[in-house]
């Protein structure tokens, strides 16, 4: 606003001040006194606690300043009440999309404004850089010119007031910074997977829909990742190329991030760079999948040998074994059938895929 009249001067910005974080949004509580009444007037099937516990990953973790770190986290009311509204309609029932489209960011206005030509400007390095290592630093500003819009620190703070990072602390003495949720955690993939397709990927709805229901119940690990694989080695350009590492594991994140089968997560192993990305199940909207995954990832440089290639295997293969007996994991697979995979790439192209068999 100051941009538009300097009256706004006069105004004082309470925007990251402690004492108005709950303003916004509904606490942990609100929400179980919402489903507890509810449940006392309309159909339900679950337990106040099973509800909080399925909402909480896609819809909580908000911190709207630094102070108010690691008290009361917020929940997005909006996504809240889609929830609670569709359970409701549908007598008892789980709603199959716990993403709300109405709440979906317009990136293509967005990038209107923050980038230049083709190419990747601070703004997408921004959130590559968020997928890949799980967080990012900055200062964020009470307000910026629409003019200097793309200085780093000016968009983190614009995707902080998006909604789209949350306050975790700090690190190293800079505001650290992460995706909240999971309903943030796949617009932010699917922003990427706007980025790749400047690149003219391709891939078809269709054919990704068919191979991630044979995932789920067929075991059909193979063709999916293959299907990946493919789509990263036609369509990567030489800039991709140079990232290395940290490109091809954003890319899987956003490729996998599509499969309503399930809910990526990826962990960072601080003993050896990134860790697994496991596919936890959402076993309660589909109660019927029969497959869950973990996917140990590595990644040898394009002129590594085979032997550097087959190290690497060997690693991965000790870290899934390590991964699958996590709290993690063991609390979300249900009762479905564990598959550990190993995946290597060299460079843009895949080496191994195969399946831990004890």
């Amino acid at each position: 606003m100051d941009d538009l009249t300097s009256g706004f001067n006069i105004g004082t910005n309470y925007s990251l001040s402690a004492e108005f974080n709950e303003l916004t949004g509904f606490t942990e509580e609100d929400v179980r006194q919402m489903l507890n009444y509810y449940a006392t007037t309309c159909e339900f099937h679950h337990t106040t606690d099973e509800l909080v516990a399925l909402m909480k990953p896609w819809y909580d973790n908000y911190c709207f300043a630094e102070d108010s770190y690691g008290h009361t986290t917020m929940y997005n009311s909006n996504v809240v009440l889609y929830f609670v509204d569709n359970y409701l309609r549908n007598g008892g029932k789980l709603p199959k999309n716990m993403v709300e489209e109405n709440i979906r960011v317009d990136y293509n206005k967005l990038r209107i404004l923050i980038r230049k030509d083709k190419e990747f400007s601070h703004d997408a390095s921004i959130i590559q850089k968020l997928v890949e290592q799980g967080f990012v630093t900055g200062e964020l500003k009470a307000g910026f010119p629409a003019e200097k819009i793309t200085h780093p620190d000016n968009f983190i703070s614009l995707l902080f007031y998006f909604g789209m990072l949350t306050i975790d602390g700090t690190h190293k003495g800079t505001t650290k910074l992460i995706i909240p949720n999971q309903v943030v955690r796949e617009q932010l993939y699917n922003y990427l997977l706007d980025t790749y397709r400047e690149n003219n990927l391709q891939y078809e709805s269709y054919e990704m829909s068919k191979l991630s229901s044979r995932l789920a119940y067929d075991n059909d690990w193979q063709s999916y990742f293959g299907y990946i694989a493919d789509c990263l080695h036609r369509y990567s350009s030489q800039r991709d190329k140079q990232k290395g590492e940290a490109y091809v594991h954003g890319f899987i994140l956003a490729m996998t991030s599509q499969n309503r089968f399930y809910r990526p997560i990826s962990e960072q192993d601080t003993q050896a760079g990134y860790a697994d990305i496991f596919l936890l199940p959402l076993t309660e909207i589909y109660k019927d999948m029969e497959h869950s995954y973990i996917i140990e990832l590595k990644y040898a440089k394009g002129k590594d040998s085979n032997e550097r290639v087959e190290q690497l295997r060997c690693e991965a293969i000790e870290q899934a074994n390590r991964y699958t007996a996590s709290e993690t994991v063991r609390n979300n697979i249900g009762n479905t059938t564990l598959h550990r995979i190993v995946v290597v790439y060299r460079g843009m192209e895949m080496a191994v895929c195969e399946e831990v068999t004890d």
